[in-house]
C-alpha cells in the first residue's frame, strides 16, 4: 500500500474577503474530489484572504498510481486561471516506510 501527501500553495487573484476566498477554494476542492476520488481539504492559511493551503491525499497499491494522480492534481489547480500556484509538496509512503 501507497499513501501519497501533496500540498499546493496557492495565491488567489482580486480577492477581499474570507467569503469570496471560500468561493474561489470550494469549486477546486470539489473538482478535484469528483474527478479524482482523492481526499482534499483547504488545510492552512484559513484566515488570509489571498492565500490558500490545498492538502490532496490518496491511497493505492502502485506507487506510480499514486505519484501519476498526485500529478494531476497538481496539474488541474495549476491550469485554473483564478489560481497562481506558488509551490507544490509532496510525499510518499510505501510499505517500507516507518
Amino acid at each position: 500500500m501507497y499513501v501519497g501527501a501533496l500540498e499546493l500553495d496557492v495565491l488567489l487573484g482580486d480577492v477581499g474577503s474570507l467569503k469570496a476566498k471560500r468561493s474561489l477554494v470550494r469549486p477546486v476542492l470539489a473538482e478535484l474530489r469528483r474527478k479524482y476520488e482523492v481526499a482534499v481539504a483547504e488545510a492552512g492559511y484559513l484566515e488570509l484572504h489571498r492565500r490558500a493551503l490545498i492538502g490532496v491525499s490518496c491511497v493505492a497499491g502502485d506507487a506510480g498510481h499514486v505519484t501519476e494522480l498526485l500529478d494531476r492534481c497538481e496539474r488541474l489547480v495549476a491550469a485554473r486561471p483564478e489560481l497562481e500556484l506558488l509551490s507544490a509538496r509532496r510525499r510518499l509512503i510505501g510499505p517500507h516506510d516507518e
